[in-house]
């Protein structure tokens, strides 16, 4: 006996399969190629970018809390601590002035251009966007705010990656640990110059270093500056003794517990900037 099937059930069946269909097409194209579909993104990312950050705004207050109440038990001790570090760190703070006294006579002496202090823009992180790039991150912040691709970006005490898309009034960052991201850096004291290569794990490693090389566990590494992608001297993280005995870098930043950044402003190439009384060519 033939059974038939109702229509509005066929109808939903069919819309279904449609669906299924239209997505894996609309996967395979940004798989394939993602800057086909970048603007369609863009403009639902800053469609949709007040409201995840309203949606999510509880949650992160909800988690400082958290975090908050657990850390009440160990508030004493961590008092006695700081208290110690205050006394150190104002010791440091007169050496600092004096030895900044001495660099600006020095500067002044040699008549040394100095770059300006580098401007930022200031943002919340409003979600961990999932896409063709394994590790990014999305921003209230676009080129309203004056934020545009290739800008770095630091949160707490270090990098944590640059921008790579911006709409009007959202934009995406590529953390550092991405295995897509490439940042020319600096061991200084050696002068050492090397690649950061994100592997999509907490520990990017560091590429293109002479063989036989003796770097110290714990050396400072920041931007170099080379290509001009990133502004000289950004902190980074220091240096760690991958097993395989590669080296890999712990970024300052603790990049998972992030949720408010720093856009650094594009530098001008001060290489470019003109004596008084000269003309470029």
């Amino acid at each position: 006996m033939t059974r038939v099937v109702p229509l509005h059930l066929w109808g939903a069946k069919t819309g279904s399969f449609f669906f299924i269909i239209f997505s894996l097409i609309l996967f395979s194209i940004s798989s394939l190629n993602p800057s086909l579909l970048e603007g369609a993104r863009t403009k639902t990312t800053d469609l949709f970018g007040p409201v995840l950050s309203a949606v999510n705004r509880p949650f992160f207050r909800a988690a400082e809390y958290v975090r908050a109440v657990s850390g009440v038990a160990s508030l004493q001790a961590e008092n006695a601590r700081l208290l110690q570090e205050n006394d150190r760190l104002r010791d440091w703070y007169q050496t600092a002035l004096t030895l900044q006294e001495e660099n600006e006579n020095l500067q002044k002496l040699l008549n040394i251009k100095i770059e300006p202090a580098h401007r930022f823009v200031s943002a919340h992180i409003i979600a961990d966007s999932g896409n063709s790039f394994a590790k990014s991150l999305l921003v209230l912040a676009g080129s309203e705010s004056g934020v545009e691709s290739g800008q770095a970006v630091l949160a707490g005490d270090g990098l944590v990656g640059r921008i790579i898309e911006s709409g009007r009034k959202t934009a995406r960052i590529l953390l550092l640990t991405d295995m897509n991201s490439r940042i020319p850096v600096l061991i200084p004291g050696m002068e050492q110059r090397a690649i950061l290569a994100g592997n999509n794990s907490d520990i990017p490693t560091l590429l293109h270093l002479p063989p036989e090389i003796k770097i110290e566990e714990g050396a400072r590494v920041i931007t170099s500056g080379h290509g001009g992608l990133f502004p000289y001297g950004l902190p980074v993280g220091r240096v760690i003794k991958a097993e395989d005995g590669t080296f890999a870098i712990q970024p300052y930043a603790v990049i998972d517990r992030v949720n408010m950044v720093r856009i650094i402003n594009k530098a001008d190439d001060y290489n470019l900037i003109p004596a008084q009384g000269q003309a470029l060519p």
